[in-house]
């Protein structure tokens, strides 16, 4: 299994429980002046994160109105549809979306949250066969779990 890099962080102390799952989504304007900006922003946009531990420190925060708590989180695993013969357990590959049609039920693992395009995973597991028919006519679709490199 791919090994989860552990980072520090600051997010809304309402927010702050251990098993927590997250997407950051990037600083938004009311962090140009705050003093504590660099601690928050240290995650990848666009990526799922999971809290592994709180520890007692907070801050002020303009964004929260609960203020902000210091945790330590890890990448989470995501869910996705990929190609059968991609489908190695702890094999490594560069994600990329294989259909845009948002009528098709399996959109959300073709697309899923914390997923970036073109960045590096490794499949943690293969989970089974996809749960419904591509409406592309694509076969041999396997749901896997996936953890960024």
């Amino acid at each position: 299994m791919a090994e989860s890099k552990n980072r520090v962080t600051l997010i809304g102390s309402k927010l702050a429980k251990p098993g927590m799952e997250f997407v950051y989504v990037g600083a938004v304007e009311d962090c140009t002046v705050c003093k504590v900006k660099k601690a928050c922003h240290t995650l990848v946009e666009g990526r799922k994160y999971r809290v592994t531990s709180v520890r007692p420190t907070t801050h002020t925060c303009t964004v929260f109105a609960d203020n902000v708590r210091v945790v330590d989180v890890e990448d989470a695993p995501v869910v996705v549809l990929i190609a059968g013969e991609m489908a190695i357990p702890n094999s490594r590959f560069v994600y990329e979306y294989i259909c845009n049609r948002e009528d098709c039920r399996s959109y959300d693992l073709c697309h899923p949250d914390g997923v970036n395009e073109g960045e590096k995973y490794t499949i943690t597991q293969v989970l089974g066969n996809a749960p419904d028919e591509c409406l592309r006519g694509r076969r041999n679709l396997k749901l896997v779990e996936i953890r960024p490199l």
